[in-house]
């Protein structure tokens, strides 16, 4: 016999709905609720987090690691720049390979794996099959104050189903080339008056550091990182290029730790 004893369906079924519940209620009032569980998002809650903040990952699918896991047109490889190695190194326990001065390679699965177990050892926590559909906000002067979530598989089932709150003293858009929260508050927040045009063509030479020194804070609230700020700044892509990206999110991390000191 391999098990010590016998588990009925009830028992199943109670032991995952009153341990979801007690989850959840854990998240409805955070510091920080990162939107996308790509290599910005994830990078940014592991700084968030080890740095003693309440913060959760929504990511709308069922796996994170956002455009990772994809490589470079399905090859199993990814990028990166130096001093990006060194943290990769350093912070996240990635194994990678030097293929020239200050050029690296890494195995996406790997990078995927490791950025999600340091952000839930750091004490984040990540919340699969959630998508945003609305923020939450308060005016004079305008600022955001949290997100509208609801089940992905509501979404695409098209049943109208009212959705929940989750509260947090600051949103990050990671969601990529979507920029899915920046374009909620552009249509629903005119008052705001931000403008997502979208990003430009690839021009790998100039787009990561740009990438990196215009993420950061939008208007009070709101924050933007990886490819989300360059959909909102009009910046050039890079391609399977991640420097920037987890640049991006140590960045803004340093950022919001700073505003909520202060504010």
């Amino acid at each position: 016999m391999y098990f010590k004893r016998k588990v009925s369906e009830i028992e199943i079924s109670k032991a995952i709905i009153s341990e979801s519940l007690k989850y959840l209620q854990e998240i409805v009032d955070v510091d920080v609720v990162i939107v996308g569980a790509g290599p910005s998002g994830m990078s940014c809650a592991y700084y968030l987090a080890k740095n003693g903040l309440k913060v959760v990952v929504l990511e709308r699918r069922l796996s994170f690691g956002g455009g990772i896991g994809g490589g470079g047109m399905l090859l199993p490889r990814i990028v990166v720049e130096s001093p990006v190695d060194e943290i990769l190194v350093e912070d996240f326990g990635v194994n990678i390979k030097r293929v020239s001065n200050g050029l690296y390679v890494i195995d996406p699965p790997e990078l995927i794996a490791k950025l999600a177990v340091n952000v839930i050892n750091a004490g984040g926590k990540i919340l699969l099959g959630i998508s945003v559909e609305d923020v939450i906000y308060r005016d004079n002067p305008t600022r955001i104050t949290g997100v509208v979530i609801n089940w992905t598989a509501v979404q695409i089932s098209g049943l109208w189903v009212d959705p929940l709150f989750i509260q947090a003293k600051a949103v990050v858009d990671a969601t990529g080339h979507e920029a899915a929260v920046l374009n909620i508050v552009k249509k629903k927040l005119p008052e705001v008056r931000i403008e997502v045009p979208g990003e430009k063509s690839a021009y790998s030479e100039i787009a990561e550091e740009l990438v990196v020194e215009k993420s950061g804070k939008v208007i009070p609230g709101l924050y933007v990182v990886g490819m989300a700020t360059a959909s909102l700044y009009g910046l050039p892509r890079m391609g399977p290029l991640f420097g920037a990206m987890i640049l991006s999110g140590k960045k803004v991390a340093e950022e919001i730790i700073k505003d909520l000191k202060s504010g």
